[in-house]
């Protein structure tokens, strides 16, 4: 691994206990709700939050995490990229292997050549406030590669970013982060930055992990409620037997035949509502009340209270046809095709 570590911080009522291994090469993204240890870890491994006796932080099998932050082979990307507002992008970028110990040709040179790699070359002379915010974070990126580091540390990368430059941008992250061969640790709140990014995700609450691997398997089989919001999905633990599984008062049919804990997970987009009960015996069918209804996109989220809690996805003409008000009793339907069950 490239990077070995155990994040160890002990504060009033909190306290992070975080195993975290990396491959060199690898992006892995640090998700979890506000409060849940995320900048803390990232401050730990940059040596701006010191560590318990029982953490540690090795990097290609030397331990760091003794030597202080300026010491230590890391790299970051701050959220605000903190760029120096009265040196050029070049000089920026040259900053930190002049403070250790390059001469002013050499850090220039290398500065010059991160610009020209992410794509800034002709921008060598200007000052931040006259570059793009997607500029400004690809001069920040530059310059946390410039210290040639082992670690490199991604806090909120695209947060400062409005919508439509946050998509051109994060395409051209990635493209930029490939050339790396060190590890790569991204604190974010955005799921789709973390899916795109990243190559695994690392999601934890109240300083814990408690689910990882790759994109596609944390989306597909979410572990906690936060992780099923995050990835859109209703989810509900219980019981299954006989290709069942008991949640509380209902018993979901679903289309994989599993015994003991399990979680099931289904899309909004699966729920289907009606104003009385439907003809015949659907599988998966409750009645709930609306808590509240909100736009989602191009469609229409039902928060949907009951037996268990539930969202529902429909359109807006459905909204309008079934009259879906706040406080109304409906019927809810999920098809056991649509209804997927996995062991707790």
């Amino acid at each position: 691994m490239s990077l070995h570590a155990r994040l160890v911080v002990e504060r009033p009522a909190f306290r992070l206990d975080l195993e975290l291994d990396v491959a060199p090469g690898e992006i892995v993204a640090l998700l979890g709700p506000n409060g849940a240890g995320k900048t803390t870890a990232l401050r730990a491994l940059a040596g701006l939050a010191p560590l318990a006796a029982d953490g540690f932080i090795e990097l290609d099998g030397q331990a760091v995490h003794r030597r202080p932050a300026e010491q230590r082979p890391v790299g970051m990307v701050f959220q605000d990229y903190l760029l120096f507002p009265h040196l050029s992008a070049l000089d920026n970028v040259a900053f930190g292997p002049r403070c250790r110990g390059s001469g002013k040709a050499e850090a220039r040179r290398l500065a010059a050549e991160l610009l020209a790699r992410v794509g800034l070359a002709d921008l060598a002379k200007v000052r931040p406030g006259e570059l793009s915010g997607g500029q400004a974070q690809r001069v920040a990126l530059a310059r946390a590669l410039a210290v040639q580091p082992r670690l490199l540390l991604l806090d909120e990368p695209l947060a400062a970013l409005d919508a439509h430059t946050r998509l051109e941008v994060r395409s051209g992250l990635r493209r930029h982060l490939e050339g790396f061969d060190g590890a790569t640790v991204l604190v974010t709140h955005d799921p789709l930055d973390a899916m795109v990014l990243a190559d695994r995700l690392v999601v934890i609450e109240r300083g814990r992990v408690v689910q990882e691997g790759p994109p596609a398997e944390v989306a597909a089989r979410p572990r906690t409620d936060y992780v099923a919001r995050l990835v859109g999905l209703n989810l509900y633990r219980g019981t299954a037997a006989a290709g069942r599984v008991k949640v509380g008062e209902l018993l979901f049919s679903t289309s994989e035949p599993l015994d003991g804990p399990a979680f099931v997970a289904f899309s909004p987009a699966a729920v289907a509502l009606y104003r009385s009960r439907p003809d015949g015996s659907p599988r998966n069918l409750w009645q709930a009340r609306i808590e509240g209804v909100e736009r989602h996109g191009d469609n229409v989220r039902v928060h949907l209270t009951g037996p268990v809690t539930a969202f529902a996805d429909v359109t807006p003409a459905a909204v309008a046809e079934l009259d879906l008000t706040t406080g109304r009793e409906v019927w809810v339907s999920v098809k056991a095709a649509e209804t997927h069950a996995y062991p707790a």
